[in-house]
């Protein structure tokens, strides 16, 4: 990555130089750090003192630095980080670099430290160097030479230079880093003018969204660029070689146009189109800072002139950003983690492929692909379908985010021949254009044949005549999938070149549906793609507003519905309750208006009628009501 010395033979060690960045958790400053330690840490570990072997050994660096309050990324990379005693922590550093290019809060900062450190001049032990990493728009409004002209403006010309309206502080901060490098010389005042055009902002671009990309303005102003690991890399020169000059432009030797530089990205990451439009309809964009627009506007040609005669910098990008938009996009698209996610499903017909095809599709932004899409299939009659398929993989949307392949490739042969075949061209790297490295996913689901030839019986005949299920046509497609997957399946490629395949069960297994889309989402990962933009976090803030105002009167409803409901039924047992009252009572009153006559029965006729009534039942005359009778008449009681 950089230039570093290493100590002599025979020589004792050197102690490690101490570098302090602030905003180590910016962009620039995360990226000068890694240069300067030669290392590159994926994960860190914040507000902790992490020492490494790297950072130890002589004639290397310790990097110290701050972070910003919202940070919650980790450094390990990072010896330490402070919040809070930062004088102390600056005058026990050798090297002081402070990044304003970014983050136009850390200008006051800026304007601190380097006055804290010039009162405490006085008890340095040793020289210290203080850098300072500025912007390009405090040249902003320099007058420059037409693209005609073969001068440009150097590092000489710094005095002359004018800043934007919106960056006075920024170059009030480097006059006086200047002024204090002339009359302190135990501090090294050193400036980078640094341009860092980032592809931040191509969110559309990137998910094929736009059919044109926009250039804000005519778009044939010039702008600076440098790549920031050019831009360490000068840094470590100049920590190394303590140059003469007080104020270095650091810039690559490209004179591109911003219009050159969208194109470029255009082409490599959307559509390929630009169009141009007023410079005001970027303040519609509200991705986009003002500090970014006004970076829009600059038109400069400048020249490190300083640069190439002082160091000898093995450059990265020294040609420009359009000439190495290759290694840019890729650089970018490592940082962001914008990793294409690649899926074949496979299995039988009818087993339903294409629905989980499309779920996954609109799970991780994916490109669904099949050869019965409608933009390949008026070209398989003219031409080999799988050329077909090849150019439509390489497309950017399906190269950027990625594709779901619906049921291909059927054969072995067929994976072979589509992955790794004989005709396809490679990269640089020996990979194929296609898939490169063979990164993808692959989804097996399967079921009977009697399950599938069932389901397809009870599909709506609309649904059968657009997928081609006729019975005929549709049994000789399952016999030829069985037949491929007896004589030489297609897994076996895939095991061949260490994919294993994920299994997903039976497809009759219709109500576990979700959870086996839960199991692919598991093994896929999260979304490898941007992040949401403001527009659609406030959307979804609105539709999760919408959908909670919407459950909430579902919610009034249901329980204004409950209270109506539980009002019918306490009306119903109330008037059951009063109706079993009056019940009762209409029984006790028979029961009052009853009992005396009850009790006359009793006494005076049931006696002398059941008896006659048992005689009755023993002689059993021809007339049982005339016997009945003249047995009551001769027993009559005499006292009656």
């Amino acid at each position: 990555c950089g230039d570093s010395r290493k100590p002599k033979m025979g020589k004792s060690k050197q102690a490690p130089r101490r570098v302090f960045i602030n905003r180590i958790d910016s962009y620039a400053s995360r990226n000068i750090a890694k240069v300067l330690l030669q290392f590159i840490w994926n994960s860190l570990a914040p507000f902790l003192r992490v020492s490494q072997p790297d950072q130890t050994e002589s004639g290397g660096f310790q990097v110290v630095g701050t972070v910003s309050d919202q940070s919650e990324e980790e450094w390990p990379f990072v010896l330490e980080k402070y919040f809070g005693d930062l004088l102390a922590k600056l005058l026990s550093c050798d090297v002081v670099i402070y990044n304003i290019s970014q983050h136009a809060d850390q200008v006051e900062e800026g304007f601190w430290a380097a006055s804290a450190l010039h009162n405490e001049m006085g008890h340095f032990s040793k020289p210290k160097v203080f850098i300072l990493i500025s912007t390009v728009m405090t040249w902003a409004c320099s007058k420059s030479p037409g693209p005609d002209e073969p001068e440009l403006l150097t590092d000489e010309s710094f005095r002359s230079r004018k800043a934007h309206r919106n960056f006075k502080t920024h170059i009030d901060l480097e006059k006086k880093v200047v002024k204090l490098g002339k009359t302190v010389r135990r501090i090294s005042a050193l400036r980078f003018e640094q341009r860092k055009r980032s592809l931040e902002g191509r969110h559309t671009s990137w998910m094929g969204e736009e059919h044109e990309i926009p250039v804000f303005g005519d778009g044939n102003n010039f702008v600076p660029t440098i790549h920031i690991s050019d831009l360490a890399r000068v840094v470590q020169n100049v920590i190394e070689h303590r140059p003469e000059p007080q104020y270095l432009l650091a810039v690559d030797s490209s004179s591109c146009t911003l219009g050159d530089i969208v194109k470029a990205v255009a082409a490599e990451l959307g559509p390929g189109k630009i169009c141009k439009k007023p410079f005001e309809e970027a303040f519609l964009i509200k991705d986009l800072s003002v500090m970014e627009i006004d970076s829009m506007l600059v038109n400069l040609r400048l020249s490190a002139a300083h640069i190439e005669t002082l160091f000898s910098i093995n450059w990265l990008c020294q040609s420009g950003l359009v000439e190495n938009i290759d290694l840019v996009v890729k650089e970018y698209r490592q940082e962001r983690e914008l990793l294409p996610v690649r899926v074949c499903v496979l299995g039988p017909p009818a087993v339903g492929k294409s629905t989980a095809c499309k779920a996954i599709c609109e799970h991780y932004r994916l490109h669904y692909i099949s050869l019965k899409d409608a933009e390949i299939i008026p070209q398989v009659a003219l031409t080999h379908p799988l050329k077909m398929l090849n150019e439509k993989l390489q497309s950017n949307p399906c190269r950027n985010q990625g594709f779901v392949l619906d049921g291909f490739p059927e054969t072995y042969e067929q994976a072979k021949e589509f992955f790794y075949g004989e005709t396809h061209t490679y990269e640089e790297d020996g990979t194929s254009k296609i898939v490169p490295g063979l990164c993808i996913f692959v989804l097996c689901l399967d079921a009977s044949d009697d399950f599938l030839i069932d389901r397809v019986i009870n599909l709506p005949e609309s649904v059968v005549q657009k997928h081609n299920y006729e019975q005929e046509h549709f049994l000789r497609r399952v016999a030829e999938y069985r037949k491929n997957a007896d004589a030489d399946p297609v897994i076996n490629y895939f095991l061949e070149m260490d994919v294993a395949p994920l299994h997903l069960g039976d497809a009759r297994l219709e109500p576990d549906w979700g959870l086996l889309m839960q199991k692919v989402y598991d093994t896929l990962g999260q979304p490898k793609n941007y992040s949401s933009t403001r527009e659609e976090e406030e959307e979804e803030e609105l539709r999760k507003a919408e959908e909670g105002l919407r459950r909430e009167a579902q919610d009034k409803e249901e329980e204004e519905r409950w209270k109506e409901e539980e009002g019918r039924c306490r009306e119903a047992r109330w008037k059951e309750w009063k109706q079993e009252v009056v019940r009762q009572q209409e029984e006790e009153l028979l029961e009052a208006q009853s009992l005396s006559t009850r009790n006359y029965l009793l006494e005076h006729v049931m006696p002398t009628l059941t008896q006659g009534l048992a005689e009755c039942c023993a002689v059993r005359p021809e007339n049982p009501v005339e016997f009945l009778a003249e047995y009551l008449f001769k027993n009559n009681p005499s006292d009656y």
